[in-house]
């Protein structure tokens, strides 16, 4: 595969997985870390592959527009998405969280997505002239299940609306050659998750009926999975990988 796979998010955690296990050319959006997003790009080129750091606010809709015009003239080409950037916002009940964080959090977890798979979807699609694609969106099995109230429903909401925009464009661009699927993760051992309170964290984990964390390498193989030809006839699906919460 010559086009490019794009993973927002990609330079630390889940994102960077994905993109060091890709084994294709890979634009990675990164918002402030740049050491790391660098040193992802260091391990893919290490091993023969080709890859791209591109700094972008994916809830810039101009910084979103600049980042694909920069894969245009380095990849000529896109061939699939990985909808991963997230900001979950503060740990708030709704009386105490600011508008500020609210609209940071849909912004990013939602807008962007949107921004992302538009921009995405133009090139890929065979009505376009692309050769077609896949597109996966990162959701949350506890967040969208439960609606983490007292907690997070500002991120469960917003991962809702995710879920359900990639149902609907399952629907919309298949027909173009675009498959979009989701992967709902549970409680996996990312920097973000390790950095939350133990008691917060053992109660999440109490949940899940492996009694562990998943890696994010696991979520990446399944990431993969549903990129690779191997799921050339899965569309529109969710696929949980949340060790049996």
């Amino acid at each position: 595969m010559n086009e490019a796979l794009v993973v927002t998010g990609g330079a630390r955690g889940i994102g960077a997985r994905i993109a060091i296990l890709a084994r294709r050319p890979v634009a990675l959006f990164y918002r402030t870390r740049a050491n790391e997003a660098a040193r992802v790009v260091s391990e893919i080129e290490s091993n023969g592959g080709r890859a791209v750091a591109i700094a972008a606010d994916i809830g810039v809709e101009a910084d979103v527009m600049r980042a694909f015009e920069t894969i245009d003239r380095v990849f000529g080409g896109v061939g699939g998405l990985v909808n991963n950037a997230v900001d979950p916002g503060p740990r708030r009940r709704l009386a105490d969280l600011a508008t500020e964080d609210l609209e940071r959090v849909f912004r990013t977890n939602v807008l962007g997505a949107f921004f992302c798979t538009r921009e995405a979807a133009k090139r890929m699609s065979t009505k376009n002239g692309g050769a077609g694609g896949a597109v996966v969106s990162m959701s949350s099995f506890l967040a969208t299940k439960t609606g983490a109230p007292g907690a997070w429903v500002h991120f469960a909401a917003s991962k809702a609306a995710l879920e359900t925009m990639s149902y609907g464009l399952g629907k919309e661009l298949a027909p173009e050659g675009i498959r979009v699927n989701v992967v709902r993760c549970g409680v996996i051992a990312t920097e973000t998750r390790l950095g939350q309170d133990k008691d917060y964290r053992d109660q999440a984990i109490a949940q899940v009926a492996m009694g562990r964390m998943g890696e994010p390498v696991e979520v990446a193989k399944a990431v993969l999975w549903l990129l690779s030809p191997e799921a050339a006839y899965v569309n529109g699906a969710t696929l949980d990988v949340a060790g049996g919460i």
